[in-house]
């Protein structure tokens, strides 16, 4: 199937950036600290705040959304 490029198809991104002008201080910040992976007090501070956030008592972050469900699965 071909497109015609003069058509206003509008594109779906299933995952639009949403920036909030911050990202290139944590980004220094992670560096400096080097802690850049796999984890490190940027972690450990997500994981506390989102499960004090969700109302639970412990949270744990994944690389990715298969990681999580390889985690479930288990």
């Amino acid at each position: 199937m071909t497109r015609n490029p003069n058509s206003k198809l509008k594109r779906i991104f299933l995952s639009p950036p949403h920036t909030s002008g911050q990202e290139l201080e944590f980004v220094q910040e992670a560096f400096q600290s080097n802690y850049i992976a796999p984890l490190g007090p940027m972690v450990d501070a997500f994981e506390q705040e989102f499960a004090e956030k969700v109302g639970i008592s412990h949270a744990l972050a994944l690389s990715s959304g298969t990681a999580a469900m390889h985690l479930y699965l288990f």
